[in-house]
């Protein structure tokens, strides 16, 4: 398998966002570097909508994510619900 990953800026904004995918992504490594959250998952990251929502108290839009994204890596799968990277065979 291959590795997928999703960079954040480092901020306030991203910690629930970030909290949120290790939870639900338990095998994820997570990268801190100055000014950058990068987590790392072997061949699928998913980002759920209802676990930002829980850590965050308030409805959100996965579109927010682009706000503070830096970059991905894999095939993007989403709607309303769930933001997926993989790799595609």
């Amino acid at each position: 398998m291959s590795i997928v990953f999703i960079a954040f800026q480092a901020n306030e904004e991203t910690r629930p966002i970030v909290d949120a995918i290790v939870a639900d992504n338990p095998a994820a490594t997570v990268q801190h570097s100055p000014g950058l959250v990068k987590i790392d998952a072997e061949g699928c990251l998913t980002v759920k909508r209802a676990s930002i929502e829980e850590r965050i108290g308030r409805p959100y839009d996965l579109q927010e994510l682009n706000v503070n994204l830096i970059t991905i890596s894999g095939h993007l799968d989403e709607d309303d619900d769930e933001f997926t990277l993989a790799w595609k065979d």
